[in-house]
């Protein structure tokens, strides 16, 4: 399946059950993978005809600052709704970390999939 990918696009976000993290913000590491809305784009090489990866970081970024979320599992499905719902993505895989908040971890996160509703 043709895709985008995005790796290790990294957003500050209020996240988290516990009091300290709703006030501090943490890193969060995301990953994509975002299925092309068609073939056009092979043919014209033109961005109109795909996803702009440009403004999927940009809307990835307003939706990390419009508030505290509780889980990481919440984050990763409101970009996936994003991705299919707004930009018309047809499928998309959306994996989501927060970096070092666990001794002995590199990260702890989740990854789903999801197909256009």
């Amino acid at each position: 399946m043709d895709s985008i990918l995005i790796r290790d696009l990294r957003v500050e976000v209020l996240i988290g059950i516990h009091r300290r993290e709703r006030h501090v913000p943490q890193t969060v590491s995301i990953d994509l993978d975002i299925g092309l809305p068609g073939e056009a784009v092979f043919a014209s090489d033109r961005v109109a005809d795909t996803i702009d990866y440009e403004q999927v970081a940009l809307r990835i970024k307003a939706l990390a600052a419009s508030g505290h979320f509780r889980l990481v599992e919440t984050l990763a499905d409101r970009i996936a709704k994003a991705l299919t719902d707004e930009f018309g993505a047809p499928w998309v895989k959306v994996s989501a970390a927060k970096i070092g908040i666990l001794p002995n971890a590199k990260f702890v996160g989740v990854s789903i999939e999801r197909g256009k509703r």
